[in-house]
């Protein structure tokens, strides 16, 4: 995560306030200022550079709202966490009076945006890997699979017809209806995106109104770990964990009562194409 300013790099005292005290913290111990949402102690040396600190989300949709904006200022606390970071800075107006200062993005906040931007496509590019490798785990199992589809859930958080984008669904190639098994695949290589979906049981909810089985497929974090424990997880979910080119049952997903498969669904499902491997290519045995 980009840092929002230099280390303090001396360790002598502040000059306005004269030496040390005895037993006083050096200045390169003072406590930090983070932007990330922890709370820590400020610093009573105002004139001392912050140390590095991480972007909060909101800190960078603000900053790419003001790149993308005319610079007019909000004058409110993320300004001002902005501007004593040197990701932004204030540009006098030449008629005060009739028009506000503006607000310019620094060629160091254009290094955080650009670094933020690098990440997410890191991320998106991760997870789409991750979306077709379990497709294609599901096909080589004899299922019928499609991955960015728009259904409508019966039971979407309105209570009411919603849409529902499930990462991949999949269904039993079966001529009996109520053995088809809908079955949908949460794909998640965050542990942030992760936390945030479980605080929205209404899209699980979403997820049910469609699907007998439900699983959730864990990427894995920097440090090789699968990016949660399956305790984490719902019970009514299923876990998988994705370790290389390997998926392995974690926890199964317990199958709930057979429904029939509602009109809207099987509608969208003929309109897109279910995903085809090399293995179950008719090609292959030619």
């Amino acid at each position: 995560m980009y840092s929002l300013a230099e280390t303090i790099a001396s360790k002598g005292p502040c000059r306005r306030h004269g030496s040390r005290k005895r037993g006083a913290r050096p200045l390169a111990e003072a406590h930090p200022v983070s932007l990330s949402g922890r709370h820590h102690r400020r610093s009573p040396l105002r004139n001392c550079t912050v140390p590095p600190s991480p972007l909060s989300r909101t800190h960078l949709r603000r900053l790419r709202q003001m790149f993308r904006s005319s610079g007019w200022p909000c004058q409110d606390p993320i300004e001002i966490d902005l501007l004593g970071a040197g990701l932004i800075e204030r540009l006098a107006s030449p008629d005060p009076g009739l028009r506000p200062d503006t607000i310019r993005v620094t060629d160091a906040g254009i290094q955080a945006l650009a670094l933020a931007q690098a990440q997410n496509r890191q991320a998106l590019g991760a997870h789409e890997a991750l979306v077709r490798l379990t497709a294609q785990w599901l096909v080589a199992q004899g299922r019928l699979a499609w991955t960015g589809l728009s259904l409508l859930s019966p039971e979407a958080p309105a209570g009411s017809w919603g849409p529902c984008r499930p990462d991949v669904f999949s269904l039993r190639i079966s001529s009996l209806e109520h053995a088809l098994e809908p079955t949908i695949h949460e794909i998640k290589v965050s542990r942030a995106d992760l936390l945030g979906d479980l605080r929205q049981p209404g899209k699980r909810g979403a997820y049910f109104g469609l699907a007998q089985r439900v699983w959730y497929v864990l990427g894995e974090s920097a440090k090789g770990e699968p990016i949660a424990d399956p305790a984490e997880i719902p019970s009514e979910c299923g876990v998988l964990f994705a370790c290389a080119d390997t998926l392995t049952i974690a926890r199964a997903a317990p199958a709930r009562e057979a429904r029939p498969i509602a009109l809207p669904t099987w509608l969208a499902l003929a309109r897109a194409q279910p995903l085809e491997t090399e293995a179950s290519s008719p090609q292959q045995s030619l």
